[in-house]
């Protein structure tokens, strides 16, 4: 007799968007607590200002903006664990995938732009195209870079294949730089006005001293990485391709042995990594609003940071790094100044979220959900 646990439905949609609110209420309230505590210490410290009434304030708005932003690193973050689980190799030109599929989603609004229908087409049919676009283009360009710059080193030491990948992350640079003509010092790509998400449609969520807007693109953003996250969990958990990826990742010459086309696996895999990073260009343009060719070094060394805090070649360790890393970095943003009375701004949240990523990964080596394991053959 099946239980309810075995329903596909359960294991492939209930269970990973339980888990992915789970890690969200878990890292959102033990960050919530922590820095209401230290409100409450604090308190006396800070002149001219009730400090646990404004932390309280904005708190609403600093968890939302941490899970939009934790979401678009996990996605990233899923490249990385992705390829490190099936070759043990950290792809470096995979934050420059990203960067592509932005750049190729944000060149479609402006050609629609240009032509003049981009006001008259629904917003939403836009995105999907753009990311849709960028998702294709993303995803043959990281296979194209796999058959060209790994496939041949795959025999050679680990530094080899390594410096072969940051070598194609300033080539795939340029290459932008170039096509896109933006050699005069101007480098920025602007993603074009359209669709009304500023203006109506906005929800609106009572908060504990006031209310927070939500702009429909933030929701959209959610919305469309967690279906390509549960999309990916059904893809590997519950398709004979799944079952071959992890085949592979865990036993490349057995699973050659078994009649699995591991080349054919291996750029699988890239495809769709690089699928999933090209989702996320297009989505961080839709935040972000303008782009350039250098755009994808800091979110594609914060999503590899992601993968490794949660535990590299964990899936599920990538989403709840990438959670994590997201709420520090709003958390970092929004409560420095306030803390310090503007002595450090939001400019200083990297610092904040890494050491204590940093202080994590000291305690616990393998990333929160990672596992100490021998070094394959």
């Amino acid at each position: 007799m099946k239980t309810f646990t075995s329903n596909p439905f359960y294991k492939f949609i209930i269970f990973p968007v339980g888990q992915m609110l789970a890690f969200i209420l878990g890292a959102g309230t033990l960050l919530s607590v922590i820095i209401i505590l230290l409100a409450y210490i604090f308190r006396g410290s800070v002149t001219n200002l009730d400090l646990v009434e404004r932390t309280i304030t904005i708190l609403p708005k600093v968890l939302i903006d941490g899970i939009t932003i934790g979401f678009v690193y996990a996605t990233i973050a899923l490249g990385y664990t992705m390829v490190y689980g099936v070759l043990e190799f950290i792809n470096f030109s995979h934050s420059e995938i990203f960067m592509v599929g932005g750049v190729v989603g944000v060149e479609l609004l402006r050609y629609f732009d240009a032509q003049g229908s981009l006001a008259t087409m629904n917003e939403y049919v836009v995105i999907g195209m753009a990311i849709v676009l960028g998702m294709v283009i993303a995803g043959g360009l990281a296979v194209t870079v796999e058959r060209i710059a790994y496939k041949p080193l795959r025999g050679a030491p680990r530094l080899v294949p390594l410096i072969s990948a940051i070598g194609m992350s300033f080539i795939l640079q340029d290459a932008v730089r170039l096509i896109l003509g933006l050699t005069t010092g101007e480098f920025n790509v602007i993603l074009p006005q359209f669709g009304t998400f500023d203006e109506f449609q906005i929800l609106t969520i009572p908060g504990i001293a006031n209310a927070v807007q939500i702009q429909n693109k933030t929701i959209l953003l959610i919305a469309v990485t967690v279906m390509m996250l549960v999309g990916l969990n059904f893809l590997v958990n519950g398709t004979k391709i799944g079952k071959a990826i992890r085949a592979v990742a865990q036993d490349r010459p057995t699973a050659s042995l078994m009649g699995i086309n591991v080349n054919l696996i291996i750029s699988l895999t890239f495809l769709i990594g690089g699928a999933l990073g090209g989702a996320a260009g297009v989505l961080f343009a839709l935040k972000v609003t303008r782009l350039d060719p250098f755009v994808g070094f800091f979110p594609g060394l914060k999503a590899f940071t992601a993968a490794v805090l949660g535990g590299i070649g964990n899936l599920t360790g990538a989403l709840l790094g990438g959670l994590v890393l997201g709420l520090l970095e709003s958390f970092g943003a929004s409560y420095l100044g306030i803390f310090t009375e503007g002595a450090f701004g939001a400019e200083y949240k990297d610092i904040l979220a890494f050491a204590i990523l940093i202080i994590i990964l000291i305690f616990r080596p393998s990333g929160l959900l990672g596992q100490t394991v021998g070094q394959k053959a």
